[in-house]
């Protein structure tokens, strides 16, 4: 009986690792225990979605992205001078 007994210090990080495995073999045979034998249900097939009236070819409705990119570009074009326009006059502020 000559021996010393060792004592060591252990570690915050050790100890969070030990509790982590602690809870960690407490959870996972619950979630096991929860776990279904259900199947996944099978979509239904449902009707396809009605179709537009009159489909666009890709040239139409290039033109009509087009048209409406010119459009608003116009629109942001006018109110920009419109309010340089205002700056430079010293008119009525916007309300």
């Amino acid at each position: 009986m000559s021996e010393k007994i060792k004592y060591e210090m252990i570690s915050r990080r050790m100890a969070l690792s030990l509790l982590g495995l602690g809870a960690l073999s407490l959870a996972v045979p619950g979630t096991l225990l929860v776990m279904s034998d259900a199947e996944a249900q099978q979509a239904v097939p449902t009707s396809p979605p009605a179709a537009p009236s009159a489909p666009q070819t890709g040239t139409e409705r290039r033109q009509a992205r087009r048209t409406s990119r010119v459009s608003r570009r116009a629109a942001r074009r006018k109110g920009r001078k419109d309010r340089r326009d205002l700056r430079r006059t010293g008119g009525e502020e916007k309300k």
